[in-house]
């Protein structure tokens, strides 16, 4: 029987050994490139565990997050996803508050949210001395700022694997904002860097990316 196509996505096949926090963060990182993200639920009771769902804004955010993570390999077991079976009732309230909702209304208005991304440049709380945000020439390494507290090598590596070329991801001893992402060559470090700039790992961390300074 097929299911209809609807704005939520359930996951299952997932490795039951990860923490149910960690796998949300690390779920979140890598289905947020589809779209907003309204809500993200993982139980660890007995019947529920090693499944998760994705409750995305719009249909067509659900859509392509099935088809492009089919398989998708995470944490070392391929991800089965279908939609949900019925609406979540979040989206269910969604739709009688707002029949025709326009593209852009946020759920929760808050200042920074509404910003454009590209205007944050100047406002980096973590700025680093030496004038390491200014643009470097292109090459194989990536220099990443911004990143939240909860940023884990896995995280990273899930986001960044899905580019050709991926080498490895280095985090810096004693500061979680920072790491650095090695790829073949400045080609394709430059396709991953234009495509995940500005990327939320988290809704209020649009993670920065620089070339690394030689």
């Amino acid at each position: 029987m097929d299911i209809r196509p609807n704005n939520t996505i359930y996951i299952n096949n997932l490795n039951e050994k990860v923490k149910k926090e960690e796998l949300k963060k690390s779920i979140y990182a890598i289905f947020s490139q589809f779209g907003q993200i309204i809500d993200i639920v993982a139980m660890k009771t007995l019947k529920m565990r090693g499944q998760a769902f994705v409750i995305f804004k719009e249909i067509q955010s659900s859509t392509n997050a099935l088809r492009s993570m089919q398989g998708f390999p995470f944490y070392d077991k391929p991800m089965r996803i279908q939609y949900a079976k019925q609406d979540s009732d979040i989206i269910s309230k969604l739709k009688g508050t707002f029949q025709e909702r326009p593209k852009k209304v946020r759920l929760q208005p808050s200042s920074t949210e509404d910003l454009p991304r590209k205007k944050k440049k100047n406002k980096d709380p973590n700025r680093v001395p030496g004038g390491a945000n200014a643009e470097q020439p292109p090459n194989q390494i990536l220099f990443l700022t911004n990143l939240p507290d909860e940023t884990s090598e896995m995280m990273l590596s899930m986001l960044f694997n899905q580019f050709p070329g991926f080498k490895e991801v280095r985090l810096v001893p004693n500061r979680h904002d920072i790491a650095f992402v090695e790829f073949e060559n400045e080609m394709q470090s430059g396709a991953a860097k234009d495509a995940l700039q500005g990327f939320k790992i988290t809704p209020t961390h649009a993670m920065k990316i620089s070339f690394a300074k030689k």
